[in-house]
């Protein structure tokens, strides 16, 4: 099976078997040494000189611990939103009594960063921003660094979606004066799902002194008080840390600069052979075009859906669909984490083949 999805992602085998592996004592020496380890793996890709914290949830759940660990209810905050994650980040602060303003693109759009500059501007009493990095459900990148520095001119804090971006392209924490940003296991980790992660910056941890939203597993004091015992507050999906583990060992061999020019270069490939296909690429501006995930408008016409499922039952292929508005009208090359360029030809070469069938029984 051919993989395409942007998550989950495929695993190398190593990593599923370091995954297999007998269980421990959760609090015991051992599992605190590779406890350690995963620590420093992500303290080296998110780019953090301070402990990132780790959750056994999926990404979702980690946008959730980024809102209520740093916000109070009738808070008003900015959501930058460009697709499907954008909203759904929105409404996670809203359902937990944010006084949110939207800041809402057409699907296919990039984040302007002076108009998030305008908007703080214009109304002083805005706390945080919310902003995704990359935007999965439109194959877009947002000019993350540029609009964080609009964001901290107005010594706002800017709370980041880096589920899909974050280990496969650029995104320093650091050396972006990021505040809160978050990432998910199954996406550019080359390891299953069931952990998240989370950077809190020293004003994130200002703002948590009093944050009143209520939390309680996602509490990032709890965590990092345990994590200072090189423990979790509570049982934690040991397995996915076991591959973690050897997920970083495969990491650190290739090197952060290898990783992400790996990235940069099957993305180019894949939107070439897009266009030599005679297809359109779902961002409307090239240079906000993601390096994670490719998202393809299908011509007019044709019935994405029945394609996409030739795909996967007669080849094997497993193509991204459409979300939301999107549904039936795109589909979606996911290309991050343990993935090839050769991945991608063969499950372009069957697109195109599908394609041409398609054009021949018109």
């Amino acid at each position: 099976m051919n993989l395409r999805i942007p998550g989950p992602t495929p695993c190398p085998e190593d990593v599923l078997q370091a995954g297999a592996r007998q269980m421990m004592n959760h609090r015991g020496p051992e599992f605190a040494q590779i406890l350690r380890r995963v620590t420093d793996g992500l303290n080296w890709v998110f780019g953090s000189s301070t402990d990132v914290l780790s959750y056994t949830t999926s990404g979702t759940g980690g946008l959730e611990a980024a809102v209520v660990n740093t916000l109070s209810p009738g808070d008003r905050v900015l959501s930058v939103s460009i697709g499907s994650f954008g909203d759904r980040f929105k409404n996670i602060a809203r359902t937990y009594g944010a006084d949110v303003e939207s800041y809402a693109l057409e699907w296919g759009e990039a984040a302007d960063p002076a108009e998030v500059g305008r908007r703080l501007d214009a109304d002083p009493t805005l706390k945080a921003v919310l902003v995704t990095h990359n935007e999965t459900s439109t194959g877009v990148t947002n000019p993350l660094e540029a609009i964080a520095r609009e964001v901290r001119a107005r010594d706002r804090l800017i709370l980041v979606d880096a589920v899909s971006s974050m280990s496969s392209v650029p995104c320093p924490v650091e050396r972006w004066d990021l505040d809160v940003v978050v990432s998910g296991s199954q996406k550019g980790w080359m390891v299953p799902p069931g952990l998240a992660f989370v950077y809190m910056s020293e004003r994130a941890w200002a703002a948590n002194a009093s944050a009143t939203m209520p939390r309680f597993y996602f509490d990032a004091v709890r965590t990092r008080d345990s994590l200072q015992k090189l423990q979790n507050p509570w049982t934690p999906a040991m397995s996915i840390y076991y591959a973690l583990d050897r997920a970083f060992e495969l990491m650190r061999a290739e090197g952060l600069e290898g990783v992400f020019g790996r990235h940069e270069a099957i993305a180019a490939y894949t939107r070439e052979r897009v266009r030599k296909l005679g297809l359109s690429l779902v961002p409307v501006d090239e240079r906000f075009a993601s390096n994670t995930v490719t998202a393809v408008w299908w011509p007019k016409g044709v019935d994405g859906k029945a394609l996409s499922k030739r795909a996967r039952e007669e080849f094997g292929v497993v193509l991204g669909g459409g979300q939301g508005k999107l549904e039936g009208k795109i589909f979606r090359v996911g290309h991050l984490g343990f993935v090839s360029q050769e991945d991608v030809r063969e499950a372009l070469d069957v697109v195109e083949r599908l394609l041409d069938d398609a054009r021949v029984t018109a």
